[in-house]
């Protein structure tokens, strides 16, 4: 297969998906949890993850005995999902939906969304209907821990991302390029390639897709959009408890803490 790909879905191949986000799985988990108890109220430790993907997440929350809550719209991300947590001897409810029309059961304390997922809705009414959807399942004073990358409407080039990681046996390779976004359609093309060598064979899978764009301005325009949520503290990706940041354009990672209105 040398020079070649597979045209799959990263997202039909979990197990390797997951080796490229595990590292961070713990310190995610621990600021989600010190987003909660810092902005919101978690009486209940009930939580839920739109688009929770492999369950990285999911299986962190649980061990640490949040109620859990999380969908997908990927099949195989599920059952990966649910044979992690099997392995593990957690439980938690996980269910196949769209961001923008899911409902949750019963109502959460927090709801996360990172690694720029939510840039997958296309339209500024899916991204309102996504929002507002999170909104009606959180309790008052719940908060909804949102990260995404904002765009830079002035870059003409292509923008690279690369990943090594190894797991016994298996090396994965991940490789994402970004073509500049286009503020008139606000879409922007994004590859992901991977190259694993697994008991000396290799296997190489590419996938296309688009990303909604955003600048500050918009971001703040979408929020407006949807007065349920009161924006209280913005964040970058390094997780940095101490180091709060403007909602701007000077920072490309983007964390968003959104707080339920209501007592």
């Amino acid at each position: 297969m040398s020079g070649s790909y597979e045209t799959l879905d990263w997202y039909d191949v979990p197990r390797y998906y997951d080796l490229v986000f595990d590292e961070d799985t713990e310190r995610e988990a621990d600021f989600l949890e010190a987003m909660a108890e810092r902005f919101g109220r978690p009486r209940g430790r009930r939580a839920l993850e739109p688009a929770c993907g492999s369950g990285r997440l999911v299986g962190a929350l649980a061990a640490r005995d949040w109620k859990v809550q999380g969908f997908d719209l990927s099949r195989p991300m599920l059952d990966h999902a649910r044979a992690r947590l099997a392995r593990s001897g957690r439980s938690a409810r996980l269910f196949e939906a769209r961001m923008e029309d899911f409902r949750a059961r019963g109502t959460v304390d927090l709801a996360h969304c990172l690694v720029s997922t939510f840039k997958y809705l296309l339209s500024e009414a899916h991204a309102r209907a996504h929002l507002e959807c999170v909104a009606r399942s959180l309790a008052p004073g719940g908060v909804y821990v949102l990260g995404f990358h904002l765009s830079e409407y002035e870059v003409d080039k292509r923008t690279r991302e690369r990943w090594v990681v190894r797991d016994g046996k298996t090396e994965v390779v991940c490789n994402i390029q970004s073509w500049p976004p286009d503020g008139r359609t606000r879409l922007e093309r994004v590859r992901s390639r991977l190259r694993v060598t697994e008991g000396g064979r290799e296997r190489r899978t590419e996938t296309y897709w688009n990303f909604r764009t955003y600048d500050a301005r918009q971001v703040r325009r979408l929020l407006r959009s949807v007065p349920a949520l009161e924006h209280v503290a913005t964040y970058d990706f390094t997780y940095d408890l101490t180091a709060p940041r403007e909602l701007d354009d000077d920072q490309l990672d983007l964390v968003l803490v959104l707080r339920k209105r209501g007592s």
